[in-house]
């Protein structure tokens, strides 16, 4: 009987059973709708800020520093702010939801510190692009925003580059694969990629989430392949190994490189049309302040983050091109197409597995579990493993 593989895909999905499939849904589509509250949150906040003129007054008792600190300050201090006024947002969205769905385990007090960290970080360098960006806007004049894609460019692979060493660390304890049958494997893999073994790890995923998943980070020397305790304590060697195949997919394929281009074209696009629109929203908001104006800076995050979830299909699109191709290395170097698929399920957990075309094109950054399973199992309609011969 020949091998059909729409037949094991259904079965790969189907075995997670019909009420983790509900769950699975419910959390994903709850997920797509609070993208969209956020944008509605970061009006709300907005309007706060501004009706309440803090950065005015601010302006004016920052009146005897030198531009540069008094940008940087007003930027830095906007996102500190902010951060505090929407903590009961991202309270709910962060870790509450996420806790009542069994996605984390992760103790309130830490997820606070961790957060408060998190915004300090997010302040400190946030602060240092928009100084960035409004000089720019002094400076260039009219076309500062053809610029601005520079100045992406280098943000984002100054963050790539340095995340790894300094930021990282301090949310996690990454440490090197424990000797033994996982780590000779993954130390031949690497190998084969042109890797150094010493830049595979693991690290205490299960501290936030207990997600089962990897990552690749960093550039050049800093670049590292991380997978989660979560995946290596749930998983089979071959899970593993199918896993860490599709992440050095990434890194063999140079997807870094992509992201750093994509985002800094759309850096363009994006400060291109906060440019055109910053007048109208600024006065629906009641500003007065001008697209150059660091008083204006809330405004400036409104529109940067209305932008952003209205690129979602296209950057989503770009993901999923990029996730497909790691699958499809994985497949090719590792041949593991059971394995991958089992690795897959275990993330259908918190993804849907089976979403509608529009709703996989709009927030989907991963092409489906289904269609991600379905892919693996025609890999292995089409290469069937050697037979053994049979011994004379």
């Amino acid at each position: 009987m020949s091998f059909d593989p729409a037949a094991a895909t259904k079965a790969y999905i189907d075995g997670l059973g019909p009420e983790a499939l509900e769950k699975a849904a419910s959390y994903t589509v709850g997920s797509e709708w609070l993208s969209l509250w956020g944008v509605v949150v970061a009006g709300l906040v907005t309007l706060i800020f501004v009706r309440l003129r803090i950065l005015d007054r601010l302006e004016a008792k920052l009146a005897k520093r030198g531009w540069a600190v008094r940008t940087f300050l007003l930027c830095a201090i906007f996102l500190l702010l902010s951060a505090i006024v929407t903590l009961p947002w991202d309270l709910y969205t962060g870790w509450w939801r996420e806790a009542a769905y069994g996605r984390t385990s992760q103790p309130l007090g830490d997820w606070l510190g961790q957060s408060a960290m998190s915004t300090v970080i997010a302040a400190i360098f946030g602060g240092l692009f928009f100084l960035g960006i409004y000089a720019l806007i002094r400076r260039a004049g009219k076309r500062w925003w053809i610029w601005s894609g520079g100045l992406a460019a280098f943000a984002i692979s100054a963050v790539l580059l340095l995340s790894p060493i300094l930021v990282e660390p301090l949310f996690n304890e990454y440490k090197p694969v424990p000797a033994g049958p996982v780590r000779d494997a993954l130390v031949v893999q690497a190998k084969e990629a042109g890797i150094e073994p010493d830049r595979i790890f693991m690290y205490d995923g299960s501290r936030q989430s207990n997600n089962f998943t990897a990552n690749v980070s960093g550039i050049g020397h800093s670049a590292r392949i991380a997978i989660s305790d979560v995946a290596l304590k749930g998983a089979s060697l071959d899970e593993v190994k199918a896993v860490t195949g599709h992440e050095i997919g990434h890194y063999v394929l140079g997807h870094v490189w992509i992201i750093v281009v994509t985002f800094s074209l759309l850096a363009i696009l994006l400060f291109f049309l906060a440019d055109r629109l910053f007048g109208p929203i600024a006065r629906a908001f009641g500003s007065d302040a001008g697209v150059g104006d660091p008083r204006g800076f809330p405004v400036m995050m409104f529109l940067l983050s209305l932008f952003t979830f209205l690129a979602q299909p296209v950057l989503n699109t770009l993901s999923r091109t990029d996730e497909s191709a790691a699958d499809a290395y994985s497949l090719k170097t590792v041949n593991l197409p059971d394995a991958l698929s089992t690795a897959l399920v275990k993330t259908a957990e918190y993804r849907s597995p089976r979403p509608n075309a529009v709703e996989e094109f709009v927030f989907y950054s991963h092409p489906s579990v289904e269609r991600r399973v379905r892919a693996a199992m025609e890999w292995k309609a089409a290469h069937p493993p050697a037979e053994t011969p049979a011994p004379e």
